[in-house]
C-alpha cells in the first residue's frame, strides 16, 4: 500500500522498515571494490583471517576472551539463526513477547515447541526472571534441550538490559541449563556505547549472533557471524558447519575480504560508531518526546533505531472509530495520515494490545554523520520529515 500511496502523489512517512540509514565507511567500500575479482569459495566457517579479526574485535568491545575457533561466518544472521534452530532436535524455545518476527517461524520450521514469555510496558518490555523461571518450570520437559532467544538492544523496542538485569536472568538460565541465542546485532549501536554481552556473564551456553548489517550499514551485503561458547560441544560446531555446507557453502568471498577492513578497530572506526550513536540518540529522543507529547506511551530509546508505541490510552476513542486491533490501527493510520508503522502482532504481541513499531531511519544518514562531527551542528534538522509525520499522527489521534 505504501508504494500505491506514493504513486498517487501522497506524502508517506516511512516508519515501517528498519534499515540502517548510514553507508559503510569509505574504506570498507573501497575494500569491496578491490575484492571484486575474488570469486573462490572459502571454508564454510569463513576466511581464517576474518574469523581472527572478528574474535579480536568482539573480545575488545565486549570484554571477554574469544578465540577464532569460536567464530563462524555466514551470509547474514538469518542463516545462522536458522541453522542454530536446526542443529537442536525437538527443543523448547522460549521467546520474549515481543521479539523479532523471524524467531518464531524459524523455530517452528525446525520442529521446536515455542513458548512466549510475556513482558509489559511497566517493565520496559524486559523479561522478568521470576516469570521466566515459572514458565520454564511449567513447560519444561526432561530430555529436551531448552533454548531462549534474547535481542538487545531490541527490535522492536529499542531497549536493552542492564548488567544487573542480565545477571539475574543468567541465574535462571543457568539453573535450567538453557542455551541462549543472544542476538546482539544492534550491540554496537547502544546509544551510550555501554552494551553488555550476555556471553560475558553466561559464557557456557550463550551463542552470540552479530554481523555488519546494522552498525556498519551493510544489510544487503549479508555478512553475519556466530560466536560459540569456548567449550561448546564439538558436535554443536560440527553440526552448524555441516548445515552451512549443505545450505549456503560460504559467505560471499568479496564481502568477507571487505569485512576485514570493517573489523579493524581503530580511531577511524571508533569515530564512525560514535557519530552514529550521536545521530541515533538525538533523533530517537526527539521522536520519543514528540510521541509522548501526543499522548502515546513509549519508552525513550537506548540503542538501535526503534520505538515500540503503546496506543492503549486511546483505546476507547479508537473503538468508537471501529479500530480494535493493531492491524486495523496501522492500516487506518497509513490511509488517513501517510504514517507507515508495523503492528506489534508481527512481533508476537496480542493484536488487541494496540502496539506498533516505529523505525526512525527515514533520513540521509551520511549527511547526518558528516554534521555529527561538528558539535555545533543541529542534528535534528535531519529529522524534520519524521517529526512532520509524528505531528500528522498526533493530529489524527487528537481529532
Amino acid at each position: 500500500m505504501v508504494g500505491t500511496l506514493e504513486a498517487s502523489g501522497r506524502q508517506v512517512f516511512k516508519f515501517g522498515f528498519g534499515e540502517s540509514p548510514f553507508s559503510p565507511p569509505p574504506r570498507v567500500q573501497a575494500a569491496l571494490q578491490s575484492a571484486r575479482k575474488r570469486r573462490e569459495y572459502t571454508a564454510v566457517a569463513g576466511l581464517p583471517e576474518l574469523r581472527e579479526k572478528i574474535a579480536a574485535f568482539h573480545c575488545e568491545i565486549d570484554g571477554y576472551p574469544i578465540d577464532m575457533g569460536q567464530v563462524l561466518v555466514a551470509p547474514g544472521t538469518k542463516a545462522l539463526f536458522y541453522n542454530t534452530m536446526q542443529v537442536f532436535q525437538d527443543a523448547e524455545v522460549y521467546l520474549p513477547e515481543p521479539s523479532w518476527v523471524s524467531y518464531a517461524p524459524q523455530a517452528r520450521i525446525a520442529g521446536h515447541r515455542v513458548f512466549r514469555v510475556p513482558t509489559s510496558w511497566d517493565e520496559a518490555w524486559r523479561v522478568n526472571p521470576s516469570l521466566l523461571d515459572d514458565i520454564i518450570t511449567r513447560h519444561g520437559r526432561g530430555g529436551r534441550d531448552k533454548l531462549m532467544v534474547l535481542n538487545c538492544p531490541g527490535n522492536p523496542d529499542g531497549l536493552t538490559y542492564t548488567r544487573s538485569e542480565l545477571i539475574a536472568l543468567s541465574q535462571v538460565l543457568r539453573e535450567h541449563g538453557v542455551w541462549v541465542v543472544s542476538d546482539e546485532i544492534y550491540g554496537l549501536l547502544h546509544h551510550r556505547g555501554e552494551h553488555v554481552s550476555l556471553a560475558s556473564l553466561y559464557p557456557e551456553r550463550t551463542l552470540v549472533i552479530t554481523g555488519l548489517s546494522k552498525w556498519c550499514g551493510a544489510g544487503g551485503w549479508r555478512l553475519g557471524a556466530l560466536i560459540l561458547p569456548a567449550d561448546a560441544p564439538e558436535d554443536l560446531r560440527a553440526g552448524l558447519l555441516g548445515l552451512g555446507s549443505e545450505t549456503y557453502s560460504c559467505a560471499p568471498t568479496p564481502i568477507q575480504v571487505a569485512a576485514l577492513s570493517a573489523y579493524a578497530l581503530d580511531l577511524e572506526l571508533h569515530g564512525f560508531l560514535a557519530g552514529q550513536r550521536r545521530v541515533l540518540s538525538e533523533i530517537g529522543n526527539a521522536i520519543h518526546l514528540a510521541l509522548a507529547n501526543a499522548g502515546i506511551r513509549v519508552h525513550p530509546p537506548q540503542g538501535g533505531f526503534y520505538l515500540l508505541l503503546d496506543f492503549r490510552p486511546f483505546a476507547d476513542a479508537l473503538a468508537v472509530r471501529g479500530i480494535n486491533d493493531d492491524e486495523a490501527l496501522c492500516g487506518e493510520l497509513l490511509k488517513a495520515t501517510g504514517v507507515a508503522l508495523l503492528p506489534g502482532s508481527a512481533f508476537g504481541m496480542d493484536r488487541e494490545a494496540l502496539t506498533a513499531r516505529l523505525a526512525y531511519v527515514d533520513f540521509d544518514g551520511d549527511a547526518a554523520l558528516e554534521d555529527a562531527q561538528d558539535p555545533a551542528k543541529d542534528i535534528l534538522a535531519h529529522a524534520a520529515k519524521m517529526l512532520e509525520g509524528i505531528e500528522a499522527l498526533r493530529s489524527w489521534l487528537l481529532n
